[in-house]
């Protein structure tokens, strides 16, 4: 009862901090929202004087809302800039300029920090420290600093009690999700409380620096051997879990265009490189830098990319890869029957639905990209679009799939940023095509067949398990119906029991 309270009455926080930046009326475009709900937090707020000077577009309004009342409703808000099936094609656009920026917090909370982390005074690691940050956000800031050993460095410090601000709205977005679950289909369909957990997870990690540090270095490794691309290095020395220090590095963001222009550095290889780089990983390795935005990326004066910031990272498993990759690749072939079978085959769309209705609806979604010159057609705006039009067909929101759509908009849209005139398909088509060939060929398919039969054997004892009470569930079942005198055909339940034990033993194999 008490945290039924408590989450009103942050609920009705939410309210009045939508209120004061006219943001309230948004809430007309989420159709997961029921109007009397609107009107209720309209008639409770309506003392809350409004902001001067506010945005006319409504998606821009909720974003400064947002951006106002703390790190997790950034973080949300981010999320579901890439979400129109939830909010609305009206508000995403807008909630893409939502930006993850706050007022530094004082040296004297960062210094306490460090010194409760690594030991001792802060003079013992640095000899000298910007007290300054260079930049702020939701989780934390960065200072320039130089090491006792003489080395240039970064030092990002977690803020202060940042922890259980999350915690505590996070409670209140998971409430949320699980009213939207109960009352609505559609809140079922989109899947809410997994959206919420995707959230966590990523904010978890970014709240925990050596976490951070540890993808750093794992990017590092795989992406080793690339040319136009490095991380930096992380100085473990000097890294805790709220403490992470990286070497120093000098350039120019990607968001200072033209100073890359006086640089003489060449726009259109910088634009590639960010898309191929990022195909490469979430492709090749399943593993990707999630947090694309163009004061993460830097051009030294080589024209070597360094990426940073590697608190949220994107995992894929090498099924949603193959699906992803399939996915593009028929569309740029405008396969849409294939596409449709993807799509079946993955179980993202149940099997009562109609593929070939499926295929037409995807025709439908593509063409009008697909027709556009090659270089505006843009393979995040056609996973958007897929994502948001497939509510008809009882299509099944994807959470691991969130990150990837969000960070394939952003790396399109730098490298449109970078040169409007980009061939994005061109650009990315290489990297899908060779992947369908080195991992879809009926050789590598053979090969997956082969070193994972050891695996199914080894389940296959707990498979068993599981048949067996199957097999007594169905004993029981068959008993009752005898004991109805109902007709049964016990040579179709013979034939039902071994097909479900093929079905397993195929699953383990191609699993």
């Amino acid at each position: 009862m008490i945290r039924a309270f408590r989450n009103i009455g942050q609920l009705y926080g939410l309210a009045v901090g939508l209120r004061r930046y006219g943001a309230l009326r948004s809430l007309d475009y989420i159709e997961l929202v029921p109007s009397w709900g609107a009107t209720i937090l309209r008639t409770l707020t309506f003392y809350i004087p409004r902001r001067r000077k506010l945005p006319e577009n409504d998606g821009e309004r909720l974003a400064l809302a947002l951006s106002h009342m703390g790190p997790t409703y950034i973080k949300m808000g981010q999320m579901l800039a890439t979400r129109p099936d939830i909010v609305g094609r009206t508000l995403a656009p807008g909630l893409a300029t939502l930006q993850d920026k706050l007022a530094p917090f004082a040296f004297t909370e960062a210094r306490k920090t460090i010194e409760r982390d690594l030991g001792g005074k802060i003079t013992d690691h640095y000899s000298d420290f910007d007290e300054i940050p260079i930049a702020a956000a939701s989780i934390a800031q960065v200072h320039c600093a130089t090491t006792i050993k003489g080395q240039k460095v970064a030092v990002k410090i977690v803020r202060p009690n940042v922890a259980r601000l999350f915690q505590r709205d996070l409670r209140l977005f998971k409430w949320i999700a699980r009213l939207g679950e109960r009352f609505s289909s559609q809140g079922r369909r989109l899947k809410l409380s997994a959206i919420v957990d995707t959230v966590q997870e990523t904010v978890m990690q970014e709240l925990t620096l050596t976490l951070e540090a540890s993808a750093s270095d794992s990017l590092s490794v795989n992406m080793e051997g690339e040319q136009g691309y490095r991380i930096p290095a992380v100085d473990w020395d000097l890294t805790s879990t709220n403490v992470l220090t990286t070497e120093w590095v000098d350039g120019i963001r990607l968001f200072e265009k033209d100073k890359l222009i006086e640089a003489g550095h060449d726009l259109n290889k910088l634009g590639e490189t960010i898309v191929h780089v990022f195909l490469t990983q979430a492709l090749r390795d399943g593993y990707f830098h999630a947090d694309l935005h163009q004061g993460n990326l830097i051009v030294e004066s080589d024209g070597t990319i360094v990426a940073i910031d590697f608190g949220m990272m994107g995992r894929l498993s090498k099924h949603d890869r193959r699906y992803m990759a399939e996915i593009l690749y028929g569309f740029g072939k405008r396969d849409y029957i294939r596409v449709a079978e993807i799509h079946f085959e993955a179980g993202w769309v149940p099997r009562g639905q109609s593929l070939e209705e499926f295929a037409d609806a995807l025709r439908t979604i593509a063409d009008p990209i697909m027709d556009l010159p090659v270089e505006e057609i843009s393979a995040g705006k056609l996973l958007a679009q897929l994502f948001a039009t497939t509510e008809r067909f009882s299509m099944q929101t994807q959470p691991q799939l969130l990150l990837l759509q969000r960070t394939m908009v952003m790396a399109e849209g730098m490298a449109l940023h970078l040169d409007a005139r980009i061939n994005m398909w061109k650009t990315s088509e290489p990297v899908i095509e060779a992947w369908v060939l080195s991992n879809l060929s009926p050789e590598v398919r053979l090969a997956d067949f082969l070193r994972d039969i050891p695996r199914a054997v080894e389940r296959f004892p707990s498979q068993m398990d599981r048949l067996m009470e199957r097999l007594d569930a169905d004993e029981a079942l068959l008993r009752e119906l005898k004991s109805s005198k109902r007709p049964v055909n016990e040579i179709g339940i013979l034939w039902f029991v071994i097909g479900v034990l093929s079905a397993a033993l195929a699953s383990n194999f191609i699993n």
